[in-house]
């Protein structure tokens, strides 16, 4: 199994399932989180724009939640870089 093969199966891992809505929420949140920067405002506009798939945080999960984006944002960068 090639790097590409390894990295695309644990990223695949870490992500998930997701539905078709599930990612357009997830993309609109990352749009957001690369225009303002910030998580929380990044959520609350893609909770409008897609209130069915809203997340709810707190001050308990939002860490988690940026973690989970930041990586998502990388790791879509990087699947943008080699084609796959």
């Amino acid at each position: 199994m090639s790097l590409i093969d390894q990295y695309m199966q644990r990223s695949q891992d870490i992500i998930g399932e997701r539905t078709p809505e599930e990612e357009k929420y997830d993309n609109e949140l990352i749009k957001n989180l690369k225009k303002y920067g910030k998580i929380r405002k990044a959520i609350n506009k893609a909770n409008k724009m897609y209130p069915d798939e809203a997340l709810k945080y707190n001050e308990e999960n939002i860490g988690d939640i940026d973690a989970h984006y930041d990586y998502l944002m990388k790791h879509m960068e990087i699947v943008g870089k080699i084609g796959h």
